[in-house]
């Protein structure tokens, strides 16, 4: 939307022999052969096939073996588990039987250590309880007002055919400096974005060594730059007294005791957190102008929600700033951003590993094995939702949310591990909807529908080609 701990998080609950690390007691063909599943082709197994149309692989492997298979990708084997049940069973983690350190390990070790979605157990529980501050109401009323500023000085200048993909990525990195490190817009900002773009590439390279002229390399280099800043900067601002931008409340949080959070730390939860803030809500804002554009009925039923709730542009036209106080009052817009989220989930799929041996769907899944849910077919099931593949906000009231089940709509996961940035999110959305539906009508071609790029975070490959009209 992050890897080991120097202390093992995982050592107060797991097994004596439970794995450590993900690179240790790496499981072999043999130890799965009971669980159906494909190896795929020599040396490099399922990972183009899968890199290629990671929907239709899923799709294919379900159908040919079950909701429990095994598959070789990414030089290791994983088994999937499929649905909502089991969505259920590894996000929420009853038994603590998964770790989510050592299940996004081997993607992102090199890149984003100690994120805190690659943290488990208590020391995930004693640092998410000391980052949450950075989403307290008063930080958060913080980045709602320079939200609004920053949107609404970007998009006036929006009139006209535009890619959103790419402006919306700069706009969204933009505001990362901005509420997130207090920095203003400019070439440092520009310094600090690109870093965050190499590391994210370099997070699904399939050349997994940071040789010279990959995306890898740059990928690592890109963390090393980020790694002194933000060190340089954690210093200076604790020394200073910090400010109302989020790094600056995450440089001077403290754990339970009383004690600041370490300094590398507090650069390794930064860097995970802008990394997961831009990217994900890039996707997610991609994907519902989408809808909304090829969906006008839609748009403008938010438009006039919209206009309710700030009373609309203001006498020169100019659209008036969505309230913080006024958030929860969007009703229809929250709706239709949950149903863009669970049409192109921003992670379509999650790993874990299994501390200990567990029985699944009538398989026993042996300790060591690196396991994963798949969000976007439980998304698009037919076990789940009426007619999956239509965009239908109306299926987040009330009374068909608490039908469902809980675990059916995962776009930010699930259990201790839910998002903790998801509230920013939502804002974030919410105020970008509210400035371009004051002012535009945002259309698109009779027919388009784009071919999305799967991987790692979901993403038009034409850029998403709309028309923004001054009503």
């Amino acid at each position: 939307m992050a890897t080991l701990a120097e202390a093992s998080p995982s050592a107060d609950t797991a097994p004596a022999d439970a794995p450590r690390h993900w690179s240790e007691q790496r499981l072999t063909e043999a130890d799965l052969a009971h669980i159906p599943g494909d190896s795929g082709w020599p040396v490099v197994g399922n990972t183009f096939t899968m890199l290629a149309d990671p929907h239709a692989f899923a799709d294919r492997m379900i159908k040919t073996h079950g909701k429990v298979y095994k598959n070789r990708a990414f030089g290791g084997w994983q088994v999937s588990l499929i649905g909502a049940e089991a969505n259920e069973l590894l996000l929420f983690n009853k038994d603590k039987i998964f770790s989510s350190e050592q299940g996004w390990g081997p993607v992102l070790d090199q890149l984003f250590p100690r994120g805190l979605m690659l943290m488990d157990f208590d020391h995930h529980r004693i640092d998410r309880r000391a980052l949450s501050i950075a989403f307290k109401p008063e930080p958060m009323r913080h980045y709602s007002g320079a939200l609004n500023r920053g949107i609404a000085r970007e998009v006036a200048g929006w009139a006209g055919p535009k890619q959103f993909y790419p402006a919306i990525k700069k706009l969204t990195l933009d505001l990362a400096a901005d509420s997130f490190i207090g920095l203003p817009w400019g070439p440092e900002a520009d310094k600090i974005n690109e870093a965050f773009v190499d590391m994210v590439q370099a997070s699904v390279a399939p050349i997994r060594k940071p040789l010279p002229f990959t995306k890898m390399k740059k990928g690592v280099d890109g963390r090393a730059f980020l790694v002194d800043y933000f060190t340089r900067e954690t210093l200076r601002r604790r020394a200073e007294g910090g400010g109302q931008d989020m790094f600056s409340q995450f440089a001077t949080a403290t754990r339970e005791d009383g004690s600041l959070l370490p300094v590398d730390e507090v650069v390794d939860h930064m860097n995970f957190l802008m990394m997961a803030a831009h990217d994900t809500i890039t996707s997610s804002a991609t994907s519902l102008i989408y809808y909304l554009a090829t969906n006008p009925e839609w748009q403008e039923k938010l438009r006039e929600e919209i206009f309710a709730v700030t009373g609309g542009p203001d006498g020169d036209g100019n659209p008036r700033p969505l309230d913080y106080d006024d958030l929860a009052k969007l009703d229809l817009t929250e709706m239709a951003f949950k149903e863009s989220l669970r049409m192109v989930p921003p992670v379509p799929s999650m790993p874990r590993r299994a501390l200990r041996e567990f029985e699944y769907g009538g398989y026993r899944i042996p300790a060591g094995a690196m396991v994963g849910i798949n969000i976007y077919w439980t998304h698009h099931s037919e076990e789940y939702w009426d007619n999956p593949f239509t965009f239908d906000p109306m299926r987040f009231t009330p009374d068909k949310v608490k039908a469902r089940h809980k675990y059916a709509w995962v776009p930010f996961g699930g259990g201790a591990h839910m998002c903790l940035g998801l509230h920013f999110a939502y804002m974030q959305v919410k105020i970008l909807l509210a400035q371009l539906l004051q002012r535009y009508r945002i259309e698109a071609a009779a027919g388009y529908n784009p071919e999305w790029q799967d991987w790692p975070i979901p993403q038009p490959k034409d850029g998403l080609k709309v028309v923004f009209t001054s009503l």
